[in-house]
């Protein structure tokens, strides 16, 4: 079945945008492979646990109140636990089955990562006795921006 010219990838020029398109051979597939290796979700947390305790320590090091320092370390909490939830779900065997079990899953997973993640937050306030809602918010911003510095600390690929 043909595609009707008004289904047409088309450039602002008028030209097909499927013309263009070339799929990988095997071999350029692999040498893209080494050039931008993937990252690891779980690496990327494991930054964003670091990143979080030394918010954490120094909110409680700045303030000199242990409960500033609990409340920063709450609000990287509140990023880390769904995150690993996040990434516990997309690895799982039934996100790799097909493309459409993979499309399905992310949008779940984001989903329950979501929910998780107001939920955290709307349960600070009986969880950290003293709760300081500026430290819990830079908790939770500084661990969101880690993810960017296990992006820059990624391994390089080789140049070919």
């Amino acid at each position: 079945m043909a595609r009707d010219d008004r289904d047409r990838d088309v450039h602002e020029d008028g030209q097909d945008l499927d013309a263009d398109f070339k799929p990988l051979s095997a071999e350029e597939a692999q040498r893209l492979r080494e050039r931008k290796p993937l990252i690891s979700p779980w690496r990327v947390i494991a930054i964003q646990v670091v990143a979080g305790l030394l918010v954490a320590l120094v909110a409680w090091g700045l303030s000199g109140r242990l409960s500033v320092g609990w409340s920063a370390g709450y609000g990287a909490l509140a990023v880390v636990i769904p995150s690993a939830v996040f990434a516990r779900g997309l690895t799982g065997r039934f996100s790799s089955l097909n493309a459409g079990t993979a499309v399905f899953g992310f949008f779940l997973w984001e989903m329950v990562k979501l929910v998780l993640s107001v939920a955290m937050l709307l349960a600070a306030p009986r969880l950290i006795t003293a709760l300081s809602w500026p430290a819990m918010l830079v908790g939770l911003v500084v661990t969101m921006k880690a993810a960017w510095v296990a992006v820059m600390l990624a391994p390089k690929g080789r140049k070919i």
